[in-house]
């Protein structure tokens, strides 16, 4: 389990592939501080260290991981929002995220507002139920308010804004129109849609 709280951008310095993707990830963690084994969520998507040296762990990444993120996102050089799991007791900043991408969106429009970045991203229909104005979105892994929804006929149009910390300490102040990021819903609608999936079946 995460919180979307972003405590490191890190970038993608090499990949090879055996059998699966393999990336090695340069951070700024004290890696004597992170056991083989441990999960990392990279934007978004909670993967396993199963490599590590000083300043660098590696991941194994699935074709069904491949399948269902940003297309581009495991590319070298590619920056990466990261965030080590949850410890219990630790304060819980953001919402409740699993690190399980629901599915893409796009960045249909970036503009300042007041102090802060205005973002409107483009949603397919497999995650357009289960946002809504006020409610928790994760964005490439960062903990995000959802302002406002706009049904659209093949999915909705909702926008987050972005204050200037969010914008200097992840990867989102870089984001421009037609960018593809991964989205996770909140857990919680996750399981009330699934409820009433399995009502409606059975009715």
């Amino acid at each position: 389990m995460f919180t979307g709280i972003i405590t490191d951008i890190g970038r993608i310095e090499a990949v090879e592939t055996r059998g699966d993707l393999r990336a090695r990830i340069g951070c700024g963690y004290d890696m004597a501080d992170v056991d083989l084994g441990a999960s990392i969520a990279c934007s978004g998507v909670c993967l396993t260290v199963v490599d590590k040296g000083e300043n660098w762990f590696a991941v194994d990444i699935s074709g069904e991981t491949l399948s269902r993120t940003v297309p581009d996102m495991w590319a070298e050089g590619r920056p990466l929002n990261l965030e080590r799991a949850l410890k219990v007791g630790d304060e819980l900043g953001g919402h409740i995220v699993t690190g399980h991408v629901d599915g893409l969106g796009e960045v249909d429009s970036v503009m300042e507002a007041g102090g802060s970045t205005r973002i409107t991203f483009i949603a397919g229909d497999e995650v357009a139920p289960y946002l809504a104005a006020k409610g928790s979105v994760s964005i490439d892994g960062v903990s995000l308010t959802v302002n406002e929804v706009e049904n659209l006929s093949n999915g909705a149009r909702f926008t987050v804004n972005i204050i200037p910390h969010t914008a200097a300490q992840t990867t989102l102040g870089g984001l421009r129109e037609g960018a593809k990021v991964n989205i996770e819903i909140d857990i919680l609608a996750r399981y009330l849609g699934r409820m009433m999936e399995l009502r409606a079946s059975r009715m």
